[in-house]
Parts: structure tokens; C-alpha cells; sequence
């Protein structure tokens, strides 16, 4: 059990600072505990690192770098699973770096503080489970997180908006994961078609899961917005055009997109 002293800005902390998944996971899943046993919140001391903790491997390249990923193959499959779970173990991070980073930004604007990180403690623990499942199918595929190179553009968007709340929401949730529910059935097509059923149900659970995330951040970036008296999807549409240099590629997947709750009214005029 999570000793008293420990506070759930403090655990999150801890999350960031930790670069082995092993104990990534580990604190994830504690930090959960934690939120569930009622541990309270602290003070918004903590100043979370610009770059969290990482494994000395994978190495870290430019996205055109990344090998290609021909899925008739085991190895090929393999990388395809390696680029997944660099996605959610870097995802991890973003939920654990938004609790810590903006609580005190959410209490300002007098949003529901405990209900913001306890909000983002779930994803976390989701992507740490997402990370753990994904993890689990490389090591039956005799390979392992770390074996493939990967590249750094999740977190460098996370730098990008490391000054705004908004920012931050609009582009990690609302732009990043919501990409996610637009080609993650296409990959989950593709696997099964190789015959890889294993790996394509495993990418079923994070896609559903993935569309609670979207919802989650597209509920407090309405939320911040209100308190800001600013109109949600204007604002979205300015802060993509600073904070995000890559573009909205359709076709959507306007199904999820829809259950997430994202309006349409965000993305389809850019």
C-alpha cells in the first residue's frame, strides 16, 4: 500500500523520473493504487522534468530513418508492434507530465482539480497496460522494446507545448491520440491479414481504449476553455496552426472521432 507520505503529484513525479520500463510500469501502476486508496493530491511544487527518464535504448532517429514495416513477416510485424509500443510507452509519460504539469494551471482556472488528475492517472495506467500487452507479443516474437530504432516526435510535441495548457491538450489528446483512432483499424486490418491475430487483438484494446483518452482530453480542453470565456473550436483551429507543424490528414475516422465526442467543427476546416 502507497505509504501517507506519498502524494499523487509526487508518485507522477516519480513516473517520469524513472527510465526502465520495468519500473515505469511498475510506478504507473502504484500511482493508480495511490488514487484509489485516496492519497491526496499535495501542493503543485512539483516541476516535472522537460524530458523524462529514458532507456539508453531504443535509438532515437529522424522519423524518414525508421525502417519501413513489411508486415509478411515476423520481423517485419515485429517493428510494426516496436513502433507501437514506443508510442504508448512515451504516452505514459504525456499522462503522467500532464498531471503534474497543468494541475496547478486546472486549479487556477478553478476546474476540478482532483477530477483532472485522477483523469489523467487513469490514462496513464491505461497506456502503461497498453505498454505491458505490447511488450508481452514482442518478447513471443523473440524481440524486445529497444531492439528497433524510433523516433522522438511524440515527445518533441510534448516540449513544444510544455508552456500551455491548452496547447497541450489540444495537440497530445486532440490531435496525436485522435491520429491514433484514424489509422489504428487499418493496422488492426492489416495484422490479421498476415494472419497475426494475436497482435491485432491486442491493437483492438487500445483502440478502444485510445477513444476514452480522446474523450478525456477533448472534456477538460472544453472545460479550460469555458473557463477562459473562449469558444473551443476557433481556439483549437489557433493553437494547431502554432504548436503544430504537421498537417490533419483525412481520411477521418469519424466514427471514433464521434464516440470520443471531438466535434467535427475542430478538424474538417483545417
Amino acid at each position: 500500500m502507497t505509504r501517507p507520505t506519498e502524494t499523487l503529484l509526487g508518485l507522477a513525479l516519480q513516473v517520469l523520473q524513472s527510465p526502465t520500463p520495468a519500473e515505469k510500469k511498475q510506478l504507473a501502476r502504484k500511482s493508480v493504487e495511490a488514487l484509489e486508496h485516496g492519497a491526496s493530491i499535495g501542493d503543485f511544487a512539483p516541476v516535472p522534468p522537460m524530458r523524462p527518464a529514458r532507456p539508453e535504448r531504443p535509438e532515437l532517429c529522424p522519423p524518414s530513418a525508421v525502417p519501413r514495416r513489411r508486415l509478411g513477416s515476423v520481423q517485419g510485424r515485429a517493428a510494426l508492434l516496436h513502433a507501437v509500443a514506443h508510442i504508448e510507452f512515451n504516452a505514459i509519460d504525456l499522462a503522467f507530465d500532464m498531471a503534474v504539469r497543468f494541475a496547478g494551471e486546472a486549479d487556477r482556472l478553478g476546474l476540478e482539480t482532483k477530477k483532472f488528475v485522477s483523469d489523467w492517472f487513469q490514462v496513464g495506467g491505461d497506456e502503461a497496460r497498453h505498454f505491458g500487452l505490447i511488450e508481452s507479443r514482442l518478447n513471443e516474437l523473440e524481440c524486445g522494446y529497444g531492439d528497433f530504432p524510433a523516433h522522438d516526435g511524440l515527445w518533441e510535441a510534448a516540449e513544444n507545448t510544455a508552456d500551455s495548457f491548452l496547447a497541450r491538450l489540444a495537440v497530445a489528446p486532440l490531435i496525436l491520440e485522435a491520429r491514433g483512432l484514424d489509422v489504428t483499424p487499418g493496422m488492426i486490418r492489416r495484422l490479421e491479414g498476415a494472419g497475426d491475430k494475436t497482435s491485432a487483438a491486442i491493437l483492438k484494446i487500445i483502440y478502444y481504449d485510445e477513444i476514452g483518452h480522446v474523450a478525456c482530453g477533448e472534456r477538460w480542453f472544453s472545460a479550460a476553455c469555458g473557463a477562459l470565456k473562449k469558444d473551443p473550436a476557433p481556439t483549437f483551429q489557433a493553437l494547431k496552426a502554432k504548436y503544430f507543424a504537421g498537417s490533419l490528414k483525412p481520411p477521418f475516422n469519424h466514427a471514433a472521432r464521434d464516440l470520443a465526442g471531438l466535434p467535427r467543427s475542430y478538424y474538417d476546416p483545417i
